[in-house]
C-alpha cells in the first residue's frame, strides 16, 4: 500500500468513526430542539388550608394569556439557554506553604428567554401581570415572596421528542420585560419580548435527582416510617386481611 492510500484508508476510518458516534442512540443534541414549562408558585400560601389565600399565579395569569393557558406562552418561547453555575471560593490560609482556594458555595446569575407576541401582545401580558403579583404599581404595595416564585423547567430534546436532559430554575420571577423596537418601514419580522428571570437556584432533573436527600429529609422519612409500622401493627389481623 503506498502512502496515498494509507492516508486516504485512515481519513475513511476517522470519518467512520466520527460518524459512528454521531449517530449512535445518544446522538448528538441540537439547541433548536428544547422544551420549556413554567409552573405555578409552590409557596403555603398558594396550596389552600386555613389562612391560606388563593394563589395568585393560577388565578390571575391564567386569565391574562388570551383566554389560554400557560402552555400557550411556553410554545411562543424561541430562545432560551440553561444557566450556569459558579463555585465560590475562599482563601485558606490554615496551611503551611502557598496559599490554596477552597470551595464555600454556589453562585447562580439571571437567565434571559425571547418570546413571539400575537396580536393582542398576550405573552407580554403575562409577564407584566406575573410581575404585579410582585409589586403593585397602583398602591405600590408589595405581596408575599411566596405569591409571585414559580418555577421553569427547560428540557434538551432528542430527534425523537424525548428529554434528555433537564433543569429547574426554583423560586424565579420575571426580573426585566425589555423594550420592544417598533419601526415606520414594512418589515416581515415578528414581534418579541425579552424577559429576564431571577431565581434562588436551579438543579438537575437528571443526575442530581439520585442524589443524597438533606439531613432531616431522611430524618423525616424515617419517624414517617416508624409511625406507619406501628399503625399497622395495632391493626386487627383480621382486618389486615381484607
Amino acid at each position: 500500500m503506498d502512502f496515498g492510500s494509507f492516508i486516504e484508508a485512515g481519513s475513511s476510518a476517522v470519518l467512520n468513526e466520527i460518524l459512528s458516534v454521531t449517530h449512535d442512540n445518544n446522538g448528538l443534541a441540537f439547541p433548536s430542539r428544547y422544551d420549556v414549562l413554567f409552573l405555578p408558585p409552590s409557596g403555603t400560601r398558594g396550596t389552600g388550608g386555613v389562612g391560606a389565600s388563593t394563589n395568585l399565579f393560577s388565578q390571575t395569569l391564567l386569565g391574562q394569556v388570551g383566554g389560554g393557558d400557560i402552555k400557550d406562552v411556553s410554545y411562543q418561547c424561541n430562545s432560551i439557554a440553561f444557566p450556569g453555575r459558579n463555585i465560590t471560593v475562599t482563601e485558606d490560609t490554615n496551611i503551611y506553604g502557598p496559599t490554596r482556594e477552597i470551595a464555600s458555595g454556589f453562585t447562580y446569575g439571571d437567565i434571559t428567554a425571547k418570546f413571539y407576541c400575537h396580536n393582542d401582545y398576550r405573552e407580554k401580558k403575562f409577564f407584566e401581570t406575573w410581575q404585579r403579583l410582585a409589586f403593585n404599581p397602583q398602591t405600590f404595595a408589595m405581596n408575599y415572596y411566596d405569591d409571585y416564585t414559580g418555577t421553569i423547567q427547560i428540557f434538551q430534546l432528542d430527534q425523537k421528542g424525548n428529554r434528555t436532559y433537564g433543569c429547574e430554575l426554583v423560586e424565579c420571577f420575571p426580573k426585566n420585560i425589555g423594550d420592544q423596537s417598533l419601526m415606520g418601514a414594512q418589515s416581515t419580522a415578528v414581534q418579541e419580548v425579552t424577559v429576564t428571570f431571577s431565581y434562588r437556584y436551579w438543579k438537575n432533573l437528571t443526575d442530581e435527582a439520585s442524589l443524597p436527600k438533606p439531613l432531616l429529609e431522611r430524618l423525616q422519612g424515617v419517624l414517617a416510617n416508624q409511625v406507619e409500622r406501628k399503625l399497622i401493627s395495632r391493626i386487627p389481623k383480621v382486618l389486615s386481611r381484607l
